[in-house]
């Protein structure tokens, strides 16, 4: 059996975007490090967006940028000019490359392409089993989602935001490369939170994604079929399917980091580093990844990793709502975004606001709502 002093079970966003960060930090160079997933990383398999103010280091993994952005409903369309922000674009496929042709040359780390069976979590040390071998470690760090926990408790809510996305050619030129739809609520809601999002990339090539934020998932053909209804609207006649993707993504305020131990941390989706309210993961799994790294050169208990912050109790705010009133989504997120200020909404997403600045995003949402669902929250924790 063969021990490493550190093992990420899972290399997601999340395990990649830490152990990358490691390596450019060059204080990990005497740690032997192993990556174990079943998946190889080498497909295009899911898309991530974000929004910031200026370069990164993942800017040769982004494929494409917007400087203004479209909300809409069936009443109302409100262009959005996002500066001093870019609304960002990144391909799993070109985030992957990025991060293991750095990882392939490091003499340190390892990476198997095996099943993670079992963990067994002793004192000092942890013991994995995979499919086809057996190894130890000192430090974990997984990201290996199980959704047993989350959803086998009714203290918070647990939501989906699931989509399908089709990346489409089309004969006809209908879209605006400068300006990324951002939630387009017009398409019927039929009682949950469902928009379409679109990712203009030429005149004649986009992605368009069917999103819902609700609890329960659809059959394939439903998600096609609005696609494609959206698709008549634009003017398109003639068009290709290049790629497909499809994914789920939990919504919970759950309190993952509770399930840390000294030697074992959750990380991604596993961690709660997606935003709970919108589902965005890069630049919150960014954020996180860099405070980690931060944190292995001082702490090695890694139950004194997490802070809770008040955008936690916001999100769950949030969440209290649409988990009791789906259909409401439209109505808060349009509320939100008709008059308020757009940069001041993305930094407050970004959970970057002061404590006056929150204020000014939160009035703008239906004030009944959030104080029926803070009552309901506190009664809910302290039961």
């Amino acid at each position: 059996m063969k021990h490493f002093d550190y093992i990420f079970t899972g290399t997601g966003l999340s395990a990649l975007m830490t152990v990358n960060k490691m390596v450019l930090s060059g204080k990990f160079k005497h740690k032997s490090i192993l990556l174990i997933d079943e998946n190889t990383k080498k497909t295009n398999d899911r898309t991530w967006c974000f929004w910031e103010k200026q370069e990164i280091i993942w800017e040769q993994s982004i494929s494409k940028k917007w400087n203004s952005a479209l909300f809409a409903n069936k009443d109302f369309r409100r262009n959005l000019d996002l500066k001093p922000y870019h609304y960002n674009m990144v391909k799993g496929s070109d985030f992957y490359k990025h991060v293991f042709d750095l990882i392939s040359k490091q003499r340190n780390i390892t990476f198997v392409n095996q099943k993670v069976l079992e963990i067994e979590e002793s004192e000092n040390i942890i013991l994995l089993q995979t499919d086809s071998e057996s190894f130890s470690c000192s430090k974990l760090f997984n990201s290996i989602y199980n959704n047993q926990k989350v959803e086998n408790q009714s203290k918070y809510p647990v939501l989906q935001q699931h989509f399908i996305g089709w990346f489409i050619k089309s004969e006809q030129a209908v879209f605006n490369p400068e300006q990324a739809i951002f939630m387009d609520f017009s398409v019927e809601q039929r009682g949950n939170t469902r928009f379409m999002y679109v990712l203009p990339t030429s005149r004649t090539e986009a992605l368009l994604e069917y999103t819902l934020f609700s609890h329960q998932h659809l059959k394939k053909e439903e998600y096609e079929t609005e696609i494609k209804k959206y698709i008549q609207n634009l003017g398109i006649i003639n068009y290709e399917i290049i790629e497909k993707e499809q994914g789920s993504i939990p919504m919970t305020c759950y309190p993952f980091w509770k399930l840390n131990t000294k030697n074992v941390i959750n990380i991604g989706t596993s961690g709660g580093w997606t935003k709970a309210s919108t589902g965005y993961t890069f630049k919150n799994s960014d954020k996180k990844s860099t405070e980690l790294v931060s944190f292995l050169h001082t702490e090695t208990n890694f139950t004194k990793f997490h802070k809770k912050s008040k955008f936690w109790f916001y999100d769950l705010l949030l969440l209290d709502i649409l988990d009791r009133k789906n259909e409401l989504g439209s109505t808060i997120f349009s509320s939100m975004f008709k008059k308020g200020n757009p940069t001041l909404i993305f930094k407050f997403l970004d959970e970057e606001t002061s404590f006056p600045e929150d204020i000014q995003v939160i009035l703008k949402c239906p004030k009944m709502l959030f104080i029926k669902a803070l009552f309901h929250v506190i009664l809910k924790q302290i039961k």
